[in-house]
């Protein structure tokens, strides 16, 4: 099992996960455009996608999906619920290419399963993925207020995690949003901060080679140095030394990291 996150933020989100059988995109949130430009960028074609699973309807998620699945003719899964709130969001896909994914299920696709978990967030029926591969696994979880113990549940153990590090509560705090927003972010339906987000690490991870990707980084409220500083800072508080078997990652909202095996 390989992966990439193509991008990672508030202008959009992308994750590609592949096997030797089967190709997969979480998320679709830049033009199709773009997309394609990051899949170039890790040598691969939009062409061979076997299809895309969608966390929640918010545009950073979505932006490109009806484009792109039309384009290509890949099938899209998503819940029940969040097929209705994209509705009008992503045009008419050909009912072909319409799947459901029920929130808390595993699918199977040769020898790859998914399955999908609820979080906390200010959308319909937010959901997110972890993959599983001949006992290995990849864990993506951003787009949460906060990690509950199901959750947890669900994502501890797995030898790669795409984990949402969204801000650092200081910036938020000083920045000029709207005091609204702010509560929001800062809400359990919100995003995660960098030391909430550090402290579940510590709670989920095994001893053994562990990389984690800080992600959905907020442009305006936190910054790549920042963050892998204070999640450091936070795991080694709680007795886990970074660079020893647990690795820590940058994502981009332009650039995707390299392609690598779980």
């Amino acid at each position: 099992m390989r992966f990439s996150v193509l991008a990672s933020g508030s202008s959009g989100n992308a994750i590609f996960v592949e096997n030797d059988e089967h190709q997969f995109l979480v998320d679709a949130g830049l033009s199709g455009k773009k997309l394609e430009g990051l899949f170039a960028n890790i040598n691969r074609s939009m062409e061979d996608l076997d299809g895309i699973f969608v966390t929640h309807e918010h545009s950073d998620h979505i932006k490109g999906l009806g484009v792109v699945a039309r384009r290509y003719g890949i099938p899209i899964y998503a819940n029940a619920k969040t097929w209705q709130a994209m509705d009008g969001l992503i045009g008419t896909v050909p009912s072909d290419q319409c799947f459901d994914f029920d929130m808390e299920t595993v699918q199977s696709f040769g020898g790859l399963d998914v399955e999908s978990f609820a979080v906390s967030h200010d959308a319909v029926d937010p959901m997110f993925y972890t993959f599983h591969q001949n006992g290995r696994k990849l864990a993506i979880i951003t787009d949460t207020g906060y990690v509950s113990d199901r959750m947890k549940g669900i994502i501890r153990g797995a030898d790669a995690f795409v984990f949402e590090s969204n801000h650092d509560v200081g910036m938020l705090q000083m920045c000029r949003y709207p005091w609204s927003v702010k509560r929001r972010i800062l809400s359990d339906v919100g995003h995660v901060s960098n030391e909430d987000a550090a402290v579940a690490m510590s709670e989920v991870v095994d001893e053994k080679e562990t990389r984690i990707y800080l992600s959905h980084l907020s442009k305006d409220n936190n910054m790549k140095d920042l963050a892998r500083m204070s999640v450091s800072q936070t795991l080694e508080t709680c007795g886990i030394k970074t660079g020893e078997y647990v690795h820590l990652f940058d994502t981009d909202p332009e650039e995707p990291t390299k392609l690598v095996t779980v």
